[in-house]
This record gives structure tokens, C-alpha cells and sequence, in this order.
């Protein structure tokens, strides 16, 4: 099985992470039905392949996923980049209160996440989305308070603006910006990868496989899984009647080409995200999964090697404007 390798997320407040990292979201919620034993064995092959950059979230659960990640670091600590994220802002019983970028929140969210994870610092810890009604100045400097303090070792936006991260790099040095990018979703392409390169700021891409549609896994017959899955939901239109059709489609065209190299699909897509990265960017994808296979399978990406005119043939295959669907059935708590 491959090692993953490393790169290097910003350059003012730089972090080494592996190359591939694993998002541990759907081990409690969104994804189908949790599964905690099954992520918990998923995080701890991970970590024995290479795989350190781990990725959750205080809504995730809500809460309980965190205390999940936490236990299967237990004792290992030391080998992982943990990154974790505050302000969507979740009740006990799961209901969205909303988007909260206030200081207190800030120092209060903070706190509550190192207590369920079990450590003392996390690495990475982003806003997970920007509150419009808090300036990104007062959040990212409550944020930084956080650093001083070693609660946090480096910043992250998620979801920002190029107009936002401006603001925020102004303020403390981001490290990483989280933001949904895969074949299927290439916004960023328009300005904010720009800025990015610019400030010095590495991307973490989140979806990196379109929520499971670019592994050729899901079928119009099948749907997205059981019924707890909330991609069966209004929530993610791309999953939806004869938009999931034309996304299909497409799909259909990656797994042609995929055979030819002599991989899935959802390897093929992946290494495109890992492509992405250069000297002046550092691209480190986390796709989430809950089952060792799927691990195993994301990891093989770093084997595929692709060629320019492998990176055309893909970009022709699914044009960039060609998917059909918004990323959510509400957009709103995306900074634009």
C-alpha cells in the first residue's frame, strides 16, 4: 500500500500535512447511518498508511464527532495534524441555531472542542462558515487570541471569499482555506485561487470526489444510500432527478478514461485535486469515508500520475459549467 506523502499548506504560518487527507464527517451524521466502530478502525488505518490530516468539526454529530476522533487518537497524538472548525452553530438535539462568528463564541467553541477531542492544541482551526453580521476582523482576532494562548497552531477559513480572506490574512496569517473543489465544483478557479497563491495560503478541498458521484458509485436506480443520507434530500440538488441524470453522464466519461489508466474513477478524480498543487500552492484533498476499503481505494490516487494531456482529456470530459445543480439547496451561508 502507498505512503502518502506530505505537503506543505501556506507559507507566512506554514503546516506540513499528509498529502491525503481524511474527512471523519459522515462517520456520525449527513453521510447514511453513523458508524462509529467503522470510522474509528478508518482513522486508525489511516494514520498507519500516512494519512495524519484529519478533519472534523464541532457541528459534526452534532458534537459527537469530535469525541470520536479524539478516541481514535488516543495515544497517538503526536502523528496527526487535527484540524477541527467552529460556527455552524448546532443545539445538543441537532437544531441549526445559525452562523456565529462572535469573539465569545469564538473562545467558548474552542474550548468545548479541545475538551471532546481529549488534547490540549489543536493544529488547524478554521471558521467553518463567515458570519456576516460579525467583521471578519473581530472573529479572525479572537482566533488569534487563541494561537497566543496554544489552544491553536494555525488558521483556516472555510467557505470565504477572496474579498473576506483579504480581510482576515490582514488580521493573522491564514494557513488554509477549506472550500468544496473537485471536477464538479471549480469556483475557485475565478479569483480566490489567485488570491490564495498570492497571500501565501494553502487550499484544502473538501468533496473532492462531488459527495460520492465521481467514484461512480451511485446510480439514478440507487440513489445516495439509505435514508438517512442527506444527499436524498433537496439539500444537494445535483442528487436530483434528471440534474443526477446529467451528472451521471458525466461521470460516465471519467469512468471511461479511468479504465484506460488503469484506475476507479474515484481515483482518477482525486489525483485531478492533487494535480491541482504546485510549488505555489499547497492542495491537500480530504475526501471523508467511514470504511477502510474506501480509504484504501482514495489512497491509491497518489499512484495515478497525470499527464497534461491526461488533465485536458478530464477537463474535457466534464467541462467546467457542465454540471448540473447548485453545491446546496440553500446558498446563503456561502460568503460571496
Amino acid at each position: 500500500m502507498t505512503q502518502i506523502q506530505t505537503r506543505t499548506l501556506g507559507t507566512t504560518s506554514p503546516l506540513t500535512v499528509s498529502a491525503l487527507g481524511l474527512g471523519c464527517m459522515g462517520m456520525s451524521e449527513f453521510y447514511g447511518t453513523p458508524d462509529e466502530q467503522g470510522g474509528t478502525d478508518t482513522i486508525r488505518r489511516a494514520l498507519d498508511l500516512g494519512v495524519t490530516f484529519l478533519d472534523t468539526a464541532d457541528m459534526y454529530g452534532p458534537f459527537t464527532n469530535e469525541k470520536l476522533v479524539g478516541t481514535a487518537i488516543a495515544g497517538r497524538r503526536e502523528e496527526v495534524q487535527l484540524a477541527t472548525k467552529f460556527g455552524n452553530e448546532r443545539l445538543a438535539d441537532g437544531t441549526m441555531v445559525g452562523v456565529n462568528g462572535s469573539p465569545d463564541y469564538v473562545r467558548a467553541a474552542c474550548d468545548a472542542s479541545l475538551q471532546r477531542l481529549g488534547v490540549d492544541h489543536v493544529d488547524l482551526y478554521y471558521q467553518h462558515r463567515v458570519d456576516g453580521s460579525v467583521p471578519i476582523e473581530e472573529t479572525v482576532g479572537a482566533m488569534a487570541e487563541l494561537v497566543e494562548a496554544g489552544k491553536v497552531l494555525h488558521l483556516g477559513l472555510s467557505e470565504a471569499s477572496a474579498a473576506t480572506i483579504r480581510r482576515a490574512h490582514a488580521v493573522h496569517p491564514i494557513t488554509a482555506l477549506q472550500t468544496e473543489y473537485s471536477l464538479f465544483t471549480r469556483h475557485l478557479e475565478d479569483e480566490i485561487l489567485g488570491v490564495l497563491r498570492e497571500l501565501g495560503i494553502g487550499l484544502v478541498p473538501y468533496s473532492p470526489l462531488g459527495r460520492g458521484l465521481l467514484t461512480g458509485s451511485i446510480t439514478s436506480g440507487s440513489g445516495a444510500g439509505d435514508e438517512q443520507d442527506s444527499r436524498r434530500s433537496g439539500y444537494f440538488p445535483r442528487f436530483q432527478g434528471e440534474a443526477l441524470d446529467a451528472n451521471l453522464a458525466l461521470v460516465d466519461k471519467v469512468r471511461e478514461l479511468a479504465t484506460a489508466k488503469g484506475c476507479t474513477p474515484g481515483q482518477l478524480a482525486l489525483a485531478w485535486v492533487l494535480a491541482q498543487g504546485d510549488a505555489g500552492l499547497g492542495v491537500a484533498p480530504i475526501p471523508g469515508t467511514k470504511r477502510v476499503a474506501y480509504l484504501e481505494e482514495n489512497i491509491g490516487a497518489a499512484d495515478v500520475a497525470l499527464t497534461s494531456d491526461d488533465l485536458a482529456a478530464l477537463e474535457q470530459a466534464v467541462p467546467r459549467d457542465a454540471v448540473q445543480g447548485e453545491r446546496y439547496g440553500d446558498m446563503s451561508t456561502i460568503d460571496a
